[in-house]
């Protein structure tokens, strides 16, 4: 199995950034599409952003294009979210996801999540 471990989340002031980091044990991740989704009070969980086992291409919602980055160092078992020029509406719980195959944006085809962090963004 792959267990996903979330870091790197906190309270930031509007405009600020914040780098997630996802970081995978029991098995590599290398081989899976990766995936970051959010989760505010009330609403259903979010599509942020994914990732080809390749790195290459990257897919991001609307809401966050432009503005946020999802890498990934395989041989580190790793990836991140650079989160730029952050807003109030940002403000979420942050879960990684791993599958085999290719990328999703739907939550429900991920095969593996991370307990999630949270991310806090203040006016």
């Amino acid at each position: 199995q792959v267990r996903l471990v979330e870091s790197g989340g906190g309270l930031v002031q509007a405009g600020g950034s914040l780098r997630l980091s996802c970081t995978g044990s029991g098995r590599t991740f290398s081989g899976y599409a990766m995936g970051w989704f959010r989760q505010a009070p009330g609403k259903e969980r979010e599509f942020v952003a994914a990732i080809t086992w390749i790195g290459s291409p990257t897919y991001y919602s609307d809401a966050v294009k432009g503005r946020f980055t999802m890498s990934r160092d395989n041989a580190k078992n790793t990836v991140y979210l650079q989160m730029n020029v952050l807003k109030p509406q940002d403000t979420a719980v942050y879960y990684c996801a791993a599958k085999g195959g290719g990328w999703s944006d739907q939550a429900a085809v991920y095969e593996f999540w991370g307990q999630g962090t949270q991310v806090t963004v203040s006016s």
